[in-house]
């Protein structure tokens, strides 16, 4: 059996943040912690770095660890189609305050824009998003591909079913409405549209991007 590779766990919030080389003594610090945030790293450098940072500068799909990308050296990535649209979510804090838009990828022209919702995450907004912009262009009569830099969001399209751990209450009541029109909305309608993801490593930010990172 391989031998696992080191892994270092960056805890930004949880019951006593730091920097843990295992799981089980990260999982101590989050467990029961409202609003732990916390990400695993395979450079302990890196995760140095990090811990001395912002976590909203390495949380989510946007981030690849500097020495995870030599995979890519030989990629064949090409580059994005520009007839297409690109959508994108922004959260201050994860849950936060959130929004989401779609833009046109070439122009960058805003096409839709929701929010700000009082409370939500960086997945939920994604997902709104990705699904607006199909909604978008099946009322365009258009089979444009659309771009989401996130995996999250396009596994939970496909699956036409989200998976959070955000409470749904009388703050987030209006975003869940929004999800489950969005799920009905998947599960009824056929589209012909690929749903694309964005290589950030390679493109730059997706041109949805709200800038504010």
């Amino acid at each position: 059996m391989a031998k696992s590779k080191q892994k270092y766990y960056v805890v930004w919030k949880g019951n006593n943040p730091g920097i843990y080389d295992n799981w089980p003594d990260c999982k101590k610090q989050i467990d029961g912690y409202t609003g732990a945030i916390f990400k695993s790293f395979t450079n302990s450098k890196i995760a140095t770095e990090a811990f001395a940072n912002n976590p909203e500068k390495y949380i989510g799909d946007n981030y690849i660890e500097p020495t995870m990308l030599e995979k890519y050296k030989n990629a064949n990535i090409g580059f994005p189609i520009q007839k297409s649209i690109s959508v994108d979510a922004a959260c201050a804090g994860n849950p936060g305050i959130l929004e989401y838009q779609g833009v046109d990828t070439r122009t960058k022209k805003k096409l839709f824009h929701q929010g700000p919702f009082p409370k939500g995450t960086v997945n939920i907004g994604e997902f709104l998003a990705l699904v607006h912009g199909l909604a978008y262009l099946k009322q365009q009569n258009s089979n444009i591909p659309i771009y989401s830099d996130s995996k999250t969001a396009i596994a939970w399209v496909r699956r036409k079913a989200i998976n959070t751990k955000l409470e749904r209450n009388k703050q987030t009541e209006a975003l869940f409405k929004l999800v489950d029109r969005a799920i009905f909305w998947l599960k009824n309608n056929n589209f012909d549209n690929k749903i694309l993801k964005w290589e950030t490593a390679y493109w730059g930010e997706i041109p949805a991007d709200f800038g504010r990172k």
